[in-house]
């Protein structure tokens, strides 16, 4: 099985790195040799995390954006923080449909995708200090490599 490897990036809270956060967390976990649907999976979920930091975390404004992911052997942990303004009820925030700028025809799905594409999720969030998202995914093809 492979060793035990991790990463931690940083970058603007900008839409246009919201590709660069998917870029980076696929080159990281390549080293499993996932299936095209294990990569797309997490590349979507990391691509939502990501989008809601910018969209709904720092409304917009400047801010930064971290991920740390680990390889734990076949299973990629993936945490995506924002210190902007924080979910006042994560619990409604992730139910399907819901969003809190309709204005901006958003879908309310982020979360929905992540629980979807992901093994786990938790979100962690207070007002005024950030939120954390929190991610688990089971390479199964990785399973086979030694």
């Amino acid at each position: 099985m492979k060793k035990e490897n991790e990463i931690t990036f940083i970058f603007d809270s900008c839409s246009e790195n919201e590709s660069l956060a998917r870029t980076v967390i696929a080159a990281f976990i390549a080293r499993l040799d996932p299936t095209l649907g294990e990569l797309s999976d997490v590349k979507t979920a990391v691509s939502e995390a990501v989008t809601n930091a910018v969209i709904h975390g720092y409304e917009g404004k400047e801010g930064k954006i971290t991920i740390h992911s680990r390889i734990e052997g076949n299973t990629v942990r993936i945490e995506v923080s924002d210190r902007g303004v924080g979910i006042p009820d994560v619990t409604r925030a992730m139910e399907p449909l819901y969003t809190s700028k309709p204005e901006m025809e958003r879908s309310g799905m982020g979360f929905a995708f992540m629980e979807a594409f992901m093994d786990d999720l938790e979100v962690v969030s207070t007002e005024g200090e950030g939120t954390t998202v929190k991610m688990r995914k089971t390479i199964y093809s990785a399973l086979n490599l030694s």
